[in-house]
């Protein structure tokens, strides 16, 4: 099946739990200077805005940076991480619901040799997009896309039919927010079981 872009309504739907669900599977492509880099979302993290301590944008805080998130769904927030890693989230639900997904794991698809010139790497092994920071490095993703509209050329989300096991579905605690207190333990994580691009548990 062709890849067909996913239209703006999936992203704009209430529950961000069963948006992260179902991006699983999907394909994240980027387009720079006429390249194509592509690979399928194995791993991702939901996050609730305003009651989620984990959330950047918990208790409503808005910021330069966050801003974004309170945007209509369909949209690119990308953020850099301890001044290094550039890590690509989605926004969904609707203007002023600042909910977020981030991608933190693809199974590479296209344009493997420009992801390797990229990440520096010299054979394609599973670390190339395991992890968000690899993800956004491989597919040439940064800050600047910030904003992007999923719609665009530059960058999208597409489906193209592929289907996975439903008991390959796993879900876990998020990695790295031992900050949100309780909300660190909400199984807001999931990923495809099994798959050796994933980054953090994988049974």
């Amino acid at each position: 099946m062709k890849r067909k872009k996913l239209k703006p309504e999936f992203f704009r739907r209430e529950n961000v739990l069963q948006v992260a669900r179902e991006l699983l599977g999907k394909i994240l492509v980027s387009k720079r200077e006429g390249v194509i880099t592509a690979g399928r979302i194995v791993e991702v993290e939901a996050y609730k805005g305003v009651t989620d301590k984990a959330s950047h944008a918990y208790g409503g805080r808005r910021t330069r940076r966050t801003e974004v998130m309170y945007a209509r769904g369909g949209v690119a927030y990308v953020y850099l991480c301890y001044g290094i890693h550039h890590l690509f989230n989605v926004v969904t639900n609707e203007k002023e619901i600042p909910h977020a997904i981030l991608v933190r794991a693809l199974e590479p698809l296209e344009g493997l040799e420009t992801m390797l010139a990229r990440t520096g790497k010299k054979k394609a092994g599973y670390s190339l997009t395991r992890g968000p920071g690899n993800v956004s490095k491989a597919l040439g993703i940064s800050t600047q896309h910030s904003g992007y509209s999923l719609q665009s050329a530059e960058l999208y989300i597409a489906e193209d039919g592929y289907r996975f096991g439903k008991n390959r579905m796993r879900s876990s605690p998020r990695i790295g927010v031992d900050y949100a207190g309780g909300d660190a333990k909400r199984p807001y994580r999931f990923y495809l079981q099994g798959n050796p691009f994933v980054s953090g548990k994988n049974n």
